[in-house]
């Protein structure tokens, strides 16, 4: 009972801290599929948004649970660079990753292009004419008309230029 006692306060924060975490991820969820539904964007690619901002609202909740129950702040941030350092220098070398996963939320609300799109990247050593398939967190499949099936890393697709083709893939027979 002493410690209800002497931690009242601390108990309510973070019982108002975890409502407005559950209430910030329904309304993230909520906006963003509503968002998805709006652009008729594919529903794997917005569970990835989604997702992703939950991972986002629970570590800053995490943090303010360490603030809440009275660990200094300057602690908190020897702590943070020191991962960050840790990370940042494991993280070097797959960097790559990183600019794929931004990549691919920017192309969830960006939507340049949609699956169903024949596009044209254009790359002097590997120009390629692909309709997309998919558009996932790392990479987007394309599929050629002689079927090739390709996958494209997120990042490239914003270093390359694209063009958005007119035409589709349909077999179609003319007749003259």
């Amino acid at each position: 009972m002493s410690f209800i006692n002497e931690y009242t306060k601390e108990l309510i924060a973070t019982g108002i801290l975890l409502l407005l975490v559950f209430a910030l991820r329904l309304i993230t969820s909520s906006l963003v599929r509503r968002f998805a539904n709006a652009t008729h964007i594919v529903e794997h690619r917005t569970n990835l948004v989604v997702k992703y901002l939950h991972l986002l609202i629970n570590i800053l909740a995490v943090i303010a649970l360490i603030l809440i129950w009275g660990v200094q702040p300057k602690d908190i941030i020897i702590a943070i660079s020191s991962v960050t350092t840790v990370v940042g220098v494991a993280m070097f070398a797959q960097w790559s990753i990183l600019s794929n996963i931004t990549s691919g939320i920017i192309l969830f609300f960006s939507f340049p292009f949609k699956i169903g799109d024949v596009i044209q990247i254009h790359d002097k050593d590997f120009p390629i004419i692909a309709e997309i398939e998919d558009i996932a967190a790392f990479h987007v499949s394309l599929k050629t008309k002689e079927g090739e099936r390709i996958i494209y890393p997120n990042n490239l697709l914003f270093q390359k230029g694209i063009s958005i083709m007119k035409h589709h893939f349909d077999d179609k027979e003319y007749v003259d």
